[in-house]
């Protein structure tokens, strides 16, 4: 059975891609933005969201569905095809295969019920834990990251550091327990701790976010 998200946790979740495409729409530029990344959220949250066909639960969730989905292949439009000029594909190299099958695999295996909406549910969570994985890569091979990427950087991974509150919360108060999401979102924490790190102690003082030589 899928989990039903807080209101919250819904808003949080919603405003990250929102806020992208409307920043990348303003600044005219995605230099420093993985197109990669963005195309593996788009696939994260079609396969999550198909239960949209098949499920109604009410007209704000089917309407946060359908803008979560359209501000993700937005986003992806805006880097690959509007400001395609100023995309750095020559950094944005990571093997996303790599991220792809081996969660796709995984979802086949582990999974609540053996049914394709779950199945495309979990293999949804499986991906969305390590889809920023493109986005790290491009910023270590080039060494920094542009001021705007950076906030965007930290506000997804807070997004997902917040998400484990939801989830202890809907412990103790709902006694609901997902070891599936719970440790892909730990999973995904994780790869952001060098991240916050470096934000905190260089974006936040006003400089440039640059990994060390």
């Amino acid at each position: 059975m899928q989990p039903t998200r807080s209101l919250l946790s819904l808003l949080l979740a919603l405003s990250l891609p929102l806020s992208l495409s409307l920043s990348l729409s303003v600044s005219l530029w995605t230099t420093g933005i993985s197109g990669k990344s963005q195309v593996l959220f788009a696939v994260v949250f079609t396969a999550r969201y198909l239960d949209l066909f098949t499920n109604y639960i009410s007209l704000y969730n089917t309407c946060m569905k359908v803008v979560y989905i359209a501000c993700s292949f937005t986003t992806v439009w805006l880097i690959y095809s509007k400001f395609k000029a100023t995309y750095d594909g020559n950094h944005d190299t990571f093997r996303v295969e790599f991220l792809v099958v081996p969660t796709a695999i995984l979802a086949f295996l582990v999974n609540h019920d053996f049914t394709p909406l779950e199945i495309l549910w979990t293999f949804s969570i499986y991906l969305e834990s390590v889809a920023i994985l493109p986005q790290l890569f491009m910023v270590s091979k080039t060494g920094e990251a542009e001021t705007i990427t950076s906030h965007y950087l930290f506000a997804l991974g807070v997004y997902r550091t917040l998400y484990l509150f939801n989830w202890i919360w809907r412990y103790h108060f709902e006694g609901f327990f997902d070891l599936i999401a719970i440790v892909a979102g730990l999973v995904q924490t994780v790869l952001y701790c060098d991240f916050f790190y470096l934000y905190i102690t260089k974006v936040l003082k006003g400089k440039k976010l640059s990994l060390p030589a």
